[in-house]
C-alpha cells in the first residue's frame, strides 16, 4: 500500500472512533441529564411523566408543608399559578420554610409527584437562581425584589 492510502485509511477510521465515542456519550449521559422546570411550565407542556429527571424552582406554597411517613417530608412547589408536589426523605436545609425560594431536584413517580434527591434554600433576602426568578418574573408578580441574582445554590 503506497503511504497515502495508508494515511487516508487512518484518518478514515480514526474518523469512525471519534463519531463512535461521541455517540456513546451522547447515550450515555441522556438519562443523567435534569432539565429545569418552573411548575407552569410542566403543567402547560405536559411533561410529566414517571421517572423524568427534573430540577423545579419556585417558592414553597403556605400551608403545604406536611410530615410525611417514614420521616419524608411533602410540600408543594408553586410560581403563583401552578404548584407541583414534591417528597424529600432527608434533612431539609436550615433556610427552608413557606414562602421561601427552594429548587428541588429529583424524578417525578406514578402519582406526578417530584421524589427529591436534592433541595436547595436560597441563602440571603437578596438571592434567588436566576431561573428561578425569571420563571416566578414570567408566570406572576414576584412581591421582593430579586434584582440580584446568582447561578450557584
Amino acid at each position: 500500500m503506497r503511504k497515502r492510502s495508508q494515511r487516508l485509511w487512518m484518518i478514515g477510521a480514526a474518523s469512525v472512533l471519534v463519531a463512535g465515542a461521541l455517540a456513546l456519550g451522547a447515550t450515555a449521559l441522556r438519562d443523567t441529564v435534569s432539565y429545569f422546570y418552573a411548575p407552569s411550565d410542566l403543567a402547560e407542556e405536559g411533561v410529566i411523566r414517571p421517572g423524568l429527571a427534573a430540577r423545579i424552582g419556585g417558592l414553597v406554597e403556605d400551608q403545604s408543608i406536611r410530615s410525611g411517613a417514614n420521616g419524608a417530608v411533602e410540600f408543594r412547589v408553586t410560581d403563583g399559578v401552578h404548584a407541583v408536589p414534591v417528597s424529600y426523605q432527608g434533612l431539609l436545609p436550615d433556610l427552608f420554610e413557606e414562602g421561601q425560594g427552594v429548587v428541588a431536584e429529583g424524578e417525578f413517580d406514578a402519582d406526578g409527584r417530584l421524589v427529591a434527591k436534592r433541595v436547595l434554600a436560597r441563602h440571603d433576602e437578596n438571592y434567588m437562581p436566576k431561573e428561578v426568578y425569571e420563571a416566578l418574573r414570567d408566570k406572576a408578580p414576584v412581591e421582593a425584589d430579586y434584582s440580584t441574582t446568582g447561578t450557584d445554590y
